[in-house]
């Protein structure tokens, strides 16, 4: 049974619409192909988004949202008497239809208290006896093998949507073009050295080592990381490391995505900006551990080079790895290994001169 499969043809004119999504950078990024089909399908509708602050960074690139209420989600800056009375400011609105792409408890209180006339959710394990209370119509399918845009998607058909090609479309500021060209050398390589989690990181020796061999046939290093004080610390060490290497912190993701888009190659760690480098159009090199459902972040296509890894402790919240702040499959993917995948991806231009 799902309650949600006929939700589109009963809420085709909504008038006001609202997308609940506070997620970070990387489940932003995999939401604007939904997000489009969204904007497409009500045509003439006010279309909100609720975001996280960097998820409203990405939606102003897409440029799909009317309007977009940013709350923040991080537990030292989030504050329950400004969840609460922008909760009541949206209820207010009194929106003809609400739209939840994940099952994220909170997010579910969020549709309850918004009370939107129709809400639509997807079923997964995290299902409580109180969740079809909060979301009244739903629907559930089978994602399995899919990237997590693509399930984004499928759920929207599932809920009566009509499809249409999936796309990413950012636009980049012509600033901050204009800033990446004249602060990053042309054809550059980019490092993304940090991730959510130290159990997601390639080891910073590694990442050195990679440097100081593409270095020696000429290449030119960008790293960047965002300005928390454990991120920046690691790029401060990299950098001491390999001399000649370029790091920036804290660089807006307008900026950021500029960056992505003018380097000749992506290397990262499974995090958000491998998948801000794809939506750019940048070839990417990525390394993950298999985690349950890691193939639905990987990036697909001949572009992208994949290098996965089994861990035996994928999924265990106290592990030796977390303790030591190194994961040791990761670990075993040797600099040489991504040296040989970076050529590979990079032989096309070199041999163009």
């Amino acid at each position: 049974m799902n309650p949600g499969a006929d939700f589109y043809p009963k809420t085709r004119q909504a008038h006001r619409v609202l997308v609940i999504d506070p997620g970070m950078l990387g489940d932003t990024l995999h939401l604007l192909p939904a997000m489009r089909e969204l904007r497409r399908s009500y045509r003439n509708a006010e279309l909100h988004i609720l975001c996280s602050p960097v998820g409203a960074e990405l939606h102003r690139l897409a440029g799909i949202g009317a309007r977009l209420w940013v709350l923040p989600q991080g537990r030292a800056q989030r504050r329950l008497n400004q969840q609460v009375r922008m909760l009541l400011a949206l209820r207010r609105l009194r929106f003809d239809a609400s739209v939840n792409f994940g099952t994220n408890d909170r997010n579910l209180v969020y549709a309850a208290v918004i009370g939107a006339r129709y809400r639509l959710g997807r079923k997964l394990d995290r299902w409580h006896f109180w969740s079809s209370w909060c979301v009244p119509d739903w629907v559930s399918f089978s994602g399995q093998g899919k990237p997590a845009f693509e399930e984004r998607r499928l759920m929207l058909a599932a809920a009566g949507f009509p499809p249409e090609e999936a796309r990413f479309s950012l636009t980049i500021p012509p600033e901050e073009q204009a800033w990446a060209a004249a602060n990053i050398p042309e054809r550059a390589l980019h490092f993304s050295i940090n991730a959510s989690t130290p159990v997601k990181e390639w080891p910073l020796r590694n990442w050195q080592e990679l440097a100081r061999l593409l270095r020696d046939e000429g290449r030119t290093i960008i790293a960047t990381g965002t300005n928390r004080p454990r991120e920046t610390q690691k790029l401060n060490d990299f950098a001491a490391a390999v001399p000649g290497a370029q790091i920036f912190t804290g660089l807006p993701i307008a900026r950021l995505a500029a960056v992505l888009e003018r380097c000749a190659l992506h290397i990262g760690a499974d995090s958000g900006v491998l998948h801000l480098a794809v939506a750019v159009g940048t070839p990417t090199i990525s390394l993950f551990r298999d985690y349950p459902g890691w193939k639905a972040w990987a990036p697909q296509g001949e572009a992208h080079k994949v290098l996965s890894v089994h861990c035996e402790c994928a999924g265990n919240k106290d592990t030796e790895c977390r303790e030591r702040g190194e994961a040791a499959c990761l670990a075993t993917v040797s600099p040489g290994a991504v040296l040989s995948a970076a050529q590979e991806k990079l032989r096309p231009t070199m041999s163009h001169g």
